[in-house]
């Protein structure tokens, strides 16, 4: 019955994504239906490690995390965890071979959540960033190009800029949360409490290169993921735009959303350049 177990286990991860993120779902549901659960699988995987160490504060941080990445590398070894969400991350894991590497560095980053809060140069910024968002991008890559290292190979620099993209943008719609209730600023030489307009242009431009380059890949994509990658893409620099709209000082007191019909409106178009060979 192992396969009725496999099964729970998927849809305990499809939830996970559908509770955490209607619009990370949402551009899953745009994927094929042959790689949508293997998505689904690594965004629980992600999603665990990162409320362990965002959200757990009446709890010992370090420790869960502990039993977490213990319990993770067993499920890898195993290949299997009475833990629904890494069972169902092995299983994705081992199907597309996926390098150990990147599960290591996405670790290292989610643990120093646990006790670096500043991070003051160029060099902290950029590990941080590869090891929470771009080795990710790299895990999904793995995914939709099904096993093709060729492909991989030569749309690894574009999956990790849209990993850097996605990250930034949420770091900075994410600015209040993070500086006053995690006590964290991950933008190296910028001073958050006093963040004005030619710090913010400076944020956005570097954004806007990681879109521009991630664009390129997202071109050449296979059929199967491009759909779901684009809308994703969509979505994240429209975000980025209503960022760029809204003054530095009220980016500090309140979090920019895209609304729910603003996100309907961007898959309709989405779908139309898409069915018009415009992607």
């Amino acid at each position: 019955m192992k396969a009725l177990f496999d099964k729970v286990s998927y849809q305990c991860s499809k939830t996970v994504t559908e509770s955490y993120s209607t619009s990370f779902t949402l551009a899953t549901k745009m994927l094929s239906s042959s790689i949508r659960s293997d998505i689904y699988n690594i965004y629980g995987f992600v999603r665990f490690a990162d409320e362990i160490v965002d959200s757990f504060d009446e709890y010992n941080k370090e420790k869960l995390f502990n039993q977490f990445e213990a319990s993770m590398k067993d499920a890898l070894e195993q290949r299997i965890s009475l833990n629904p969400i890494l069972n169902s991350f092995q299983h994705t894991y081992h199907k597309y071979e996926i390098p150990y590497e990147l599960v290591a560095a996405f670790m290292k980053s989610m643990r120093m959540d646990l006790y670096k809060n500043v991070y003051r140069t160029e060099e902290e910024y950029r590990e941080y960033i590869y090891g929470s968002a771009d080795v990710v991008g790299l895990m999904c890559l793995k995914v939709f190009v099904k096993g093709d290292i060729d492909k991989y190979n030569s749309l690894k620099e574009t999956a990790m800029a849209l990993g850097s993209a996605f990250q930034k943008v949420n770091f900075l719609r994410d600015l209040k949360s993070d500086y006053e209730d995690l006590n964290r600023s991950y933008f190296p030489n910028t001073d958050l409490a006093m963040l004005d307009e030619a710090s913010k242009t400076k944020i956005v431009n570097e954004i806007k290169a990681d879109f521009q380059l991630a664009y390129k890949g997202i071109l050449q994509l296979p059929n199967e993921a491009k759909f779901g990658v684009y809308t994703a893409y969509k979505y994240y620099y429209k975000l980025l735009k209503k960022l760029q709209r809204t003054p530095s000082l009220e980016i500090r007191k309140v979090r920019i959303r895209v609304p729910n019909y603003e996100k309907f409106g961007l898959l309709a178009k989405s779908y139309v350049n898409y069915k018009l060979n415009l992607v």
